[in-house]
């Protein structure tokens, strides 16, 4: 009687099988191919390199964004009049999208390892073309309605710079070893060279980045100057309904040194704290003035706008996600926080020997008090018990009127200007934000200023630490309050240290590699033997066929021996290598 076995046992590789079978949807072994890939799929791959660099650096700028996001709002909330939180969907869609590229990146990257042909799903091509799109549209759409804060991807390189270049040093060094393997592979020179020049050129210049890498934390710790006071800007709103005595009492809470405030003239010239242009994110003016809730809050009078409650909308929009750490007494006294005018303001600072610092907004050309608003503040102030020089004067309209009014006010400019203007109009102190601040800007100031402030998270009060500013200006005075120290301070012989023992690391990985990967190839010439996937099926060692008829000849080949019933005539089996 005759044996029968199958044409060949294969064993099983799940890995591989995922792998190609995620990637392209070639989850049958007779689907896979070592051939090289079209030209077709390499656009595709290009493109999906393009969507993973582009949404590196779109997750990155909101990563250091997250300073501002209630700023993002804010702005959201001027064009639409609903206040919502935008940066919830845009995170949502960024993670996902990087994600999703990310993943597919380090698929088609061990495919090129393995030597498989890249061939991308149809659908991964849709949903990359998508996410590319639409990144797309997202830059453009923040160059056009929040362009300044493109600076914060600027600032924060002072700050991650190092780290950044030691984590893209080591994912490049990693990359040696897709390069190494298709430069000992790939048969035409031409393409070997220019792929190693590309891939050196890339590394040589990562290797010199840190000569042009400036940051105020690389510094020795002996030149660091006192810890920046901090500054409860419209008190501590993360904790309370802002501009309310409940926020600025929370702010004193955190040990603040000043407080901050936006305020507005009313109707009958009573000065009162307001951000927004109209009462409708903060109050409920929708309430009991439906028909005004539209209306600039300057034509209001005193009378209505201290009838509004200024704490509900807090409890209800929940805008920086604190609510549910509140205790219920807490929340009883929010949902009972009127508007606070510049005169309790003035009088809790002076009660708590702190100084105030506020923005002044003039009203509208028809308001009756559009002449006399400057006259309205200085008169609260006048008859308020605080000291003069506990008052920090920012607008510059009627400075001389103002100067001779009250002399000892501490006039302020949140305009960078020369030296002799500053001095002329008797300017002390800058109030700068943090954009506008380079680290050079800084040390002018300093020179010549009292203070700066800035609207700050951890990472960026350690940069301002460092930078030698004397006070910042946050809405978090609670989290600053937590950072004794800078983030990171090194010296720069410290750095400088650690620059070139990770370029020596890298440098000895990527010799080791190329080493390895051509001492293989060597040993597989001398051997004269080619080593096959056991998956695979080879059909001829000489001839070349189309990969179409290859594969169908490959699938008849695999499955032979389950049509075979018998052959007559053998008595040993056949195997196909």
């Amino acid at each position: 009687m005759v044996k029968h076995q199958p044409l060949q046992v294969y064993e099983r590789q799940l890995c591989l099988s995922c792998l190609t079978g995620i990637y392209g949807c070639r989850w049958k072994r007779y689907q896979r191919s070592h051939d090289d890939s079209s030209k077709w799929e390499c656009s595709w791959f290009f493109l999906l390199c393009c969507s993973f660099l582009l949404l590196l650096v779109w997750s990155y700028f909101w990563l250091e964004a997250r300073n501002d996001y209630n700023e993002f709002n804010w702005l959201l909330y001027n064009r639409s009049a609903v206040w919502k939180d935008g940066t919830v969907p845009i995170l949502a869609t960024t993670l996902t999208g990087f994600t999703y590229t990310a993943f597919l990146m380090i698929l088609a990257l061990c495919h090129i390892v393995l030597g498989q042909q890249l061939n991308l799903y149809w659908i991964h091509k849709i949903v990359v073309l998508a996410i590319l799109l639409t990144t797309i549209t997202g830059v453009v759409s923040i160059d056009d309605f929040w362009q300044d804060e493109w600076d914060i991807v600027i600032i924060s390189l002072q700050f991650t710079g190092p780290f950044l270049h030691i984590g893209a040093l080591a994912v490049v060094t990693a990359l040696g070893w897709v390069i190494a393997g298709q430069v000992v592979r790939v048969e035409r020179s031409r393409l070997q060279v220019v792929m190693l020049v590309i891939y050196v050129s890339l590394l040589l210049v990562l290797y010199l980045v840190p000569l042009f890498i400036s940051s105020p934390c690389i510094t020795d710790r002996s030149k660091l100057g006192p810890r920046p006071a901090v500054i409860g800007r419209r008190g501590a709103p993360m904790l309370a309904p802002e501009h309310t005595i409940m926020s600025f009492s929370k702010a004193l809470q955190q040990k603040v040194t000043a407080l901050e405030a936006d305020v507005t003239i009313s109707l009958d010239g009573v000065p009162f704290l307001m951000r927004d242009r109209t009462l409708r994110r903060t109050t409920n003016v929708d309430k009991l003035f439906p028909a005004r809730q539209d209306h600039d809050a300057s034509f209001f009078n005193w009378t209505e706008i201290r009838s509004l409650n200024a704490g509900l909308w807090f409890l209800r929009d929940d805008p920086y996600w604190t609510v549910q750490y509140m205790s219920e007494k807490d929340r009883n006294r929010t949902a009972n926080q009127t508007v606070c005018s510049l005169a309790e303001l003035l009088r809790l600072a002076a009660r708590t020997n702190r100084s105030v610092i506020f923005s002044l907004r003039r009203p509208p050309a028809q308001h009756p008090r559009h002449q006399l608003w400057v006259s309205d503040a200085l008169k609260v102030i006048q008859r308020s018990s605080i000291l003069p020089e506990q008052v920090m004067w920012t607008p510059d309209w009627y400075r001389k009127k103002v100067r001779a009014a009250v002399p000892l006010l501490q006039q302020t400019s949140d305009e960078k200007l020369p030296v002799a203007e500053l001095k002329e109009r008797g300017i002390s102190t800058l109030t700068l934000h943090y954009s506008q601040a380079r680290a050079q800007d800084i040390r002018y100031t300093h020179t010549h200023t009292h203070s700066e402030r800035q609207q700050t998270s951890p990472w960026l009060y350690s940069l301002m630490w460092c930078s030698g500013v004397q006070s910042v200006s946050s809405d978090a005075p609670h989290i600053l309050k937590k950072v004794p120290n800078p983030v990171w301070i090194m010296s720069a012989d410290e750095y400088g240290l650690i620059w070139i023992t990770s370029d020596l690391i890298s440098v000895a990985i990527v010799m080791g590699i190329f080493i390895f990967q051509n001492y293989h190839l060597i040993r597989w010439k001398m051997s004269g033997m080619r080593s096959y996937n056991p998956e695979q099926v080879m059909l001829s060692a000489v001839v070349r066929r189309p990969s179409r008829d290859v594969n169908l000849m490959k699938e008849k080949l695999i499955f032979s021996g389950e049509t075979h019933e018998h052959t007559s005539n053998l008595n040993t089996s056949t195997i196909i290598t």
